[in-house]
């Protein structure tokens, strides 16, 4: 700030001259205070000037309307939206969001520092501020290949950056508690900023361990007692509420007197089409108000207590000195952002952008290996051996599977999928080496009766992963989604095969979010219509082949137990 913009800033604050707008009588949302105060609201040059009264160049008569800092999300994957960075800006800043902590350990997976890259790129002219934390773990662990290898060395290459933050969720806690070098040196390396932590049901002396290394937050807890134990110990809680993992009225009741400022919501993953018809942030905060939480306390976890765990300058409140980002609402509960401002500019109005996404200057797109060579029925068989199988079980609204020991059903000496019993087979193809044979597993849950589903964004590697029913139905919908650089895909052998493109690292499209959830939903009209029974078949596709999470995965590799970290055979001898 220059001398003349920081004296105009303080005349204003003063009154002494006209800010450039004031919101009279306005109904503000006092993050600070925890308290509703009616007054006006100064705006200058882009920043709060002060609170109080106040006259402007122009005015906004905002008796009976609430006023609430731009909402922050502190954990998102923007791949997971499907959409790139700039779509993704003009879906949620109608919404209220103002700023996201992104994680792009999705496109990082795929593309490596070409991918980080990127997306910084992109956040240099968007409206929306895009923050980064750096992926911690590519490949998230050693048991799946991916697109990249990053070690300390590659992200220190990218520092300093002003969009830079610290370290992202350090998703593998074995190698934190073990001491692996590659993993020490990378939490040294950010041992002065933020470390963000990915620790599902650790507890007891690792997780002390694992905070000790200088990891501060959570947003894998799914129950109030495992994140009642993480906030004992030191950790901010980031309650989670996406399109897969609804955690919040789990977790909802751990938020008092006490722990709230060490409280945050987060989105972490959320496909368009509920950006769209629901929101972002706001509507984290409104189920919160649902559950019975204090509305200014709800709007706080959406504001102020991410930039504060971020440490993020002149954010999440409206104070003077503040950048004056804020939406108006009608009502207190629910928040109903009709005026969205950034900068102290109208920039979105009854959920409609007031500017032209397609001014806002941007990289040309990412591209998406793609080099799955060999689609043959023989590399799908699976032999009988002697034991029952391991089945995933999928569970809605939640990324943690079940472990099933099942009896396999057999046909001509070889295992095939079950649709009486809901077991059918899954295959993951590596999309990185040519010439490779998938890895098989089978999977409960999804509940298709005919044809298979197939997707490139299956976390974290986002090699191509298909589930269905018969060996023909798997090869469709991955042959479609290796002639389309990766995407969505649902159908069966011998008919149409309807498909998802993103072309964007196999992650993202370049088309709109209307676009996007209008073809997302035709896959989802298409995978009920095969019989599954799944609200988001696709958002659990995408999570079977992680293999830091509950309970039981498949990979390029094979299939994870994750209690075990460590690959286990397809079948359990008794």
């Amino acid at each position: 700030m220059d001398t003349e913009r920081l004296t105009g800033l303080i005349e204003a604050a003063r009154g002494s001259r006209q800010a450039d707008l004031c919101l009279k009588g306005c109904s503000l949302v006092n993050v600070l205070s925890g308290r509703i105060e009616t007054l006006d609201l100064a705006v200058h040059d882009g920043l709060v000037a002060g609170l109080g009264s106040y006259e402007g160049e122009q005015t906004i008569e905002a008796e009976g309307m609430y006023v609430c800092p731009g909402f922050i999300d502190g954990h998102i994957h923007i791949e997971s939206s499907m959409l790139s960075p700039a779509n993704f800006s003009a879906s949620v800043l109608p919404w209220g969001t103002s700023a996201v902590v992104a994680d792009p350990h999705e496109i990082a997976n795929v593309l490596g520092l070409e991918g980080i890259r990127y997306f910084l790129e992109c956040a240099r002219n968007l409206p929306l501020d895009i923050f980064l934390n750096l992926p911690s773990c590519v490949p998230c662990s050693h048991l799946e290949t991916s697109g990249a290898t990053l070690r300390a060395v590659d992200l220190h290459s990218l520092l300093p950056h002003p969009n830079l933050l610290g370290l992202a969720e350090m998703m593998n806690f074995p190698g934190v508690l073990f001491c692996d070098p590659q993993v020490t040196d990378k939490l040294l390396l950010f041992g002065d900023g933020v470390i963000d932590g990915h620790a599902p049901m650790l507890g007891g002396r690792d997780l002390n361990g694992y905070i000790a290394a200088g990891i501060r937050s959570d947003h894998e807890c799914t129950s109030a007692d495992e994140a009642s134990e993480k906030l004992s110990r030191g950790m901010a809680i980031m309650i989670r509420q996406g399109s897969q993992s609804k955690d919040l009225p789990k977790l909802i009741g751990i938020v008092n007197d006490s722990t709230w400022p060490r409280c945050m919501f987060v989105s972490d993953d959320v496909h368009p089409d509920d950006i769209l018809r629901k929101g972002h942030m706001n509507a984290i905060v409104n189920q919160a108000m649902v559950l019975g939480m204090d509305p200014v306390r709800a709007l706080t976890l959406g504001t102020w207590t991410a930039a504060n765990h971020f440490g993020l300058p002149a954010r999440g409140a409206l104070a003077p000195g503040f950048l004056a980002d804020f939406s108006i609402s009608p009502t207190l509960n629910p928040w109903n952002p009709v005026r969205v401002f950034r900068r102290g500019v109208e920039v979105a109005r009854d959920g409609r952008l007031l500017v032209d996404p397609r001014s806002w200057p941007v990289p040309k797109p990412a591209g998406s290996p793609m080099q799955i060579s060999r689609l043959v029925r023989d590399d799908l068989l699976v032999p009988v051996q002697e034991g029952k199988i391991r089945v995933i079980g999928v569970q809605e609204g939640t990324l943690l599977t079940r472990k099933l020991l099942l009896e396999p059903k057999t046909e001509n000496g070889f295992v095939v999928s079950d649709v009486s019993r809901d077991i059918l087979k899954a295959a993951l193809y590596n999309r990185y080496v040519p010439d490779t044979p998938p890895a098989l597993g089978f999977v409960n849950g999804l509940g298709l009766s005919r044809g298979a589903v197939a997707t490139s964004v299956a976390h974290d590697s986002h090699n191509v992963l298909a589930v269905g029913v018969t060996d023909e139905d798997i090869l469709a919908v991955v042959s479609a989604l290796r002639k389309s650089g990766g995407g969505m895909a649902v159908g069966e052998a011998g008919g149409e095969v309807e498909t998802l493109p993103l072309p964007i690292a196999g992650l993202m499209s370049t088309e709109s979010a209307h676009e996007v959830s209008s073809r997302l939903e035709r896959l989802k009209e298409v995978a009920l219509a095969l019989g599954s029974r799944l609200r988001s078949p696709f958002m659990a596709l995408s999570f079977l082949a992680l293999p830091v999470i509950p309970e039981l995965k498949i990979t390029d590799l094979g299939i994870v137990e994750v209690s075990r970290f460590a690959h286990v055979p397809l079948f359990e001898k008794a």
